[in-house]
């Protein structure tokens, strides 16, 4: 037989459930109004605006142009601006390749630069342009003679600058670094000629369309002739080498590539290049 529970035994066990019910529903509650208590005094207090803003990468302009060209200032509400709006407005600048913006914890702000690169300055008016590898001029002029790349002399016409540019920048980082100056060596049957002044000595002959291409190979045509004198290294057509002081005899050595892909110098006179 069923053990019968009375109501009034069972009244004592449901009024304890009931309490701990509401006991936790007023909790919940509190912690509630507490965190949104938090959360309104955190937006009304300083604690919600930028204490410090960080610029990294910038190269080409510096921190400065940066802080006021993404309109972020310290005291400005951490929250009062739109991540990619910021990105987009630091992108719009020729010069720069990548922007990042990010919150650092509660009050910090790094901005992240990438811009691109420089192969080149455009002398003109005694000044020099700084010429990016996407083919685009930096506005900033300056007018102390660069050493961190090579310089152009006398080279004109936009299409005619950005193929240069574009060969320079698919050079070796190292054999960029080589090239001091680039001036026009154009002529009525290749007026794609220029003329390059290498930072250890030599001249360099060559046409923009086929630079990058023979210009990789420099060092180790230098080691070819390191031993001799310095001269003039044509890439014009083949490869060839003629020291100063025998450019105006045409004496000189042709570099040609033997069957390991070595280059080998071999003598030829001004009488033997006219017979070929």
């Amino acid at each position: 037989m069923e053990k019968v529970i009375d109501i009034e035994d069972r009244i004592p066990t449901l009024k304890k459930r009931r309490k701990k019910r509401t006991n936790r529903k007023f909790i919940v509650l509190i912690l509630l109004f507490f965190i949104v208590l938090a959360v309104l005094l955190y937006f009304q207090s300083p604690y919600s605006n930028i204490k410090k803003i960080t610029v990294h990468g910038a190269k080409l302009a510096n921190d400065e142009y940066y802080l006021e060209t993404s309109t972020l200032v310290p005291g400005k509400s951490m929250w009062g601006f739109k991540v990619e709006d910021v990105e987009q407005i630091l992108l719009k600048d020729k010069w720069v390749k990548e922007a990042h913006v990010k919150r650092n914890w509660l009050q910090g702000v790094t901005i992240e630069i990438k811009e691109w690169k420089k192969v080149a300055y455009l002398a003109g008016d005694g000044t020099y342009y700084p010429l990016l590898e996407n083919g685009k001029r930096f506005e900033q002029t300056g007018n102390d003679t660069p050493i961190d790349a090579p310089v152009f002399i006398g080279i004109t016409g936009e299409k005619t600058i950005n193929k240069l540019v574009e060969q320079l920048a698919q050079l070796k980082p190292e054999v960029l670094a080589l090239i001091s100056q680039v001036n026009t060596n154009s002529n009525d049957a290749n007026p794609n000629a220029v003329k390059l002044y290498m930072n250890d000595g030599y001249e360099v002959r060559a046409v923009i369309q086929t630079l990058a291409e023979k210009l990789d190979y420099y060092p180790s045509i230098v080691a070819q002739i390191a031993n001799l004198e310095k001269g003039v290294i044509d890439l014009e057509v083949g490869s060839y080498y003629r020291p100063f002081n025998e450019e105006y005899n045409k004496i000189s050595i042709d570099l040609e590539a033997n069957a390991d892909g070595e280059m080998v110098n071999q003598e030829v006179t001004e009488d033997e290049q006219q017979e070929e």
